[in-house]
């Protein structure tokens, strides 16, 4: 195992791959967390999708610099939110609809623009990322983001738990409501521009909603969901990019993803919030009530 790894790190591609997915593990970990929390799941999913027009045309125009790409991707990722709000609050739409309409309007308009503009990048590199090829200034923009994350965590985490356990309450003591879960959204997103480097718009979303929902089965508390799922995000990258390194032909991307899955699917069926908890709750009900039978019998 030790010489397995030590053969890994030799390779300039794959240390930057596992410093990469380290560092991007700690910034989506409390992303997701409160995405779960707050029933966004797929308010996720959506909004990496929706960023996927913004990527393109910053790319067909100034080609594959981060900043192009992280200029595209926020523009057209808030473009979405302020439209979706918008139709919610003005058209007979709920914003669930708004948000499932717009992201797959954004989506094909995205991979028929790369696809009309004769573009030298692959489509799949797109879809589904490039982990093991990520460069420095992509390096730099994972970074960036997950210090802006953490430090912005720092702040509105307090906020967060309030307004996600009693939005009412929260509401109804704060000024501007609204700053917290646009904060929100744009950690989301910048989040979302980070993880497109890596995992690609199909994919990137999974690092996050993944560990967290496999986190949710062990946990009942917040900080016990966000330190789980960081450490789910972490053994699913780290593991994701050895069994693509001892299968040459199984994409990075998608292996982390599947690995999370196989976390989320373990965590469903043994964890205590799980089936498991469920079942041993329901066989030690059946017990104790089995032994009231039985000692009301040794009475009569």
């Amino acid at each position: 195992m030790f010489d397995l790894f030590a053969e890994m790190w030799s390779f300039v591609f794959m240390r930057r791959a596992f410093v990469a997915t380290t560092v991007l593990s700690a910034s989506v970990a409390p992303i997701g967390a409160f995405l779960v929390l707050r029933r966004l799941s797929l308010a996720g999913e959506a909004m990496a999708h929706a960023i996927t027009p913004g990527i393109v045309i910053g790319f067909v125009t100034a080609g594959l610099s981060v900043i192009s790409l992280l200029v595209g991707g926020l523009v057209a990722g808030v473009g979405v939110a302020i439209l979706t709000a918008l139709l919610a609050r003005k058209t007979i739409l709920r914003s669930d609809a708004s948000l499932a309409s717009l992201y797959l309007i954004a989506l094909a308009a995205g991979i028929f623009i790369l696809s009309a503009a004769g573009s030298a990048v692959p489509l799949k590199s797109f879809l589904f990322g490039s982990i093991l090829g990520i460069n420095d200034a992509s390096m730099m923009l994972v970074g960036g983001v997950a210090s802006v994350t953490l430090v912005a965590f720092a702040a509105l985490l307090r906020p967060l738990i309030v307004s996600t356990c009693d939005p009412i309450f929260f509401e109804a003591q704060t000024k501007r409501p609204w700053l917290v879960d646009q904060g929100f959204m744009l950690l989301l997103v910048l989040n979302l521009l980070a993880a497109f480097k890596t995992l690609g718009t199909l994919m990137a979303v999974g690092l996050m909603i993944l560990p967290a929902t496999a986190a949710r089965y062990w946990a009942s508390t917040i900080t016990g969901q966000l330190i789980l799922g960081f450490a789910f995000a972490l053994a699913s990258c780290w593991i994701g990019l050895t069994l693509s390194y001892l299968f040459p032909e199984t994409p990075s991307g998608p292996a982390i993803v599947l690995v999370a899955g196989s976390f989320f699917l373990i965590s469903a069926l043994f964890g205590p919030l799980g089936f498991g908890g469920r079942f041993r709750k329901s066989a030690a009900s059946k017990n104790l009530s089995t032994d009231q039978t039985y000692t009301q019998e040794r009475t009569q």
